[in-house]
């Protein structure tokens, strides 16, 4: 039995794990892809008290961090949960199960897929989701990013490092990364933003050789490529809330207050799976810990029911 189990081992779980554990509650933490996505990245510069670092040196040291405090931890995905007539959770993973008295989510969510002809033909033969993982595979090539958030300019920046030519696509009128990202766009003579089109269709038999367009750019709707990345937006990991009758948005993102509470008592929610308009590192980590306080209040609030209930 925990008094906490975390669902999500990247740096919004492990924040809200140490907290849990410094208020001594009795945590576990359960995860599918140790550090979270922000492993994918390569430079984190918008973290407090850290300069530059990159993604995955920032999860380890939130984790090490963490790991100071007895925390049980364990790889493996979910399959089922489910709350008992005691109110207990119970979060069964490939390989055993838990029990506790309270939950946070925090599974965060995976990458949006571009939905055109091409695509699934040629996914990891031109297309690529991950600049950090792929970029050094297209040295010297022209590549294009397909999105126009902070995450599609970080994945040109990087790409500019190797290639020539880098294109950004973005179906709006203005691509809209942070300033100081917006300036490095501008800045870098490898970079071409084309904007207010979209990608109709990815071309290639056994690799990637351009795109269509639903506009002539330079006077074509096809623009040569060897290599395309996706960066528009995500799909979060929800699935296990909805099954706790947890809240969910539009977007299928978990509904929270300011204090991380779902509309289901016991359960909470952090990070990038939760309907928070601005997701970045430190707003999931602020939430993490939120959430963790949260649970402590509500254990210790129902320490003597969840003792009588054991009793039974």
């Amino acid at each position: 039995m925990y008094d906490l189990v975390i669902i999500g081992s990247g740096v919004t779980g492990y924040s809200a794990a140490m907290y849990g554990a410094r208020l001594d509650l009795s945590v576990a933490v359960i995860g599918n892809v140790d550090g979270g996505t922000i492993t994918l990245t390569d430079d984190v510069a918008n973290y407090p008290g850290y300069i530059q670092l990159t993604g995955k040196e920032l999860a380890d040291k939130i984790k090490e961090h963490a790991l100071d405090y007895p925390i049980f931890t364990e790889m493996g995905t979910v399959i089922d949960i489910f709350r008992d007539e005691q109110n207990f959770f119970y979060i069964v993973t490939e390989n055993k199960s838990f029990l506790t008295k309270s939950i946070i989510i925090a599974t965060g969510m995976k990458e949006r897929e571009l939905e055109v002809p091409g695509h699934d033909q040629l996914k990891n033969k031109g297309v690529s989701y991950c600049a950090l993982c792929d970029a050094p595979l297209y040295k010297d090539k022209v590549v294009a990013v397909v999105g126009g958030s902070d995450s599609a300019a970080k994945e040109a920046l990087l790409l500019a490092k190797y290639c020539p030519k880098v294109y950004i696509i973005y179906r709006r009128e203005k691509i809209r990364p942070e300033p100081i990202n917006a300036t490095r766009i501008e800045r870098e003579s490898k970079i071409e933003v084309i904007t207010n089109t979209n990608v109709t269709e990815i071309l290639g038999q056994n690799k990637v050789t351009g795109v269509k367009l639903d506009r002539p750019y330079n006077g074509s709707d096809v623009l040569n490529l060897d290599g395309i990345f996706v960066a528009i937006g995500g799909i979060p990991y929800s699935e296990l809330a909805a099954k706790l009758g947890v809240n969910l948005n539009e977007k299928g993102e978990i509904k929270i207050d300011r204090s991380s509470r779902t509309n289901v008592e016991g359960v909470y929610a952090a990070g990038d799976v939760v309907d928070s308009e601005f997701k970045q590192a430190i707003t999931g980590v602020a939430e993490g810990v939120n959430a963790a306080y949260q649970a402590y209040k509500y254990v210790n609030e129902n320490e003597f029911i969840f003792s009588c209930r054991q009793e039974e």
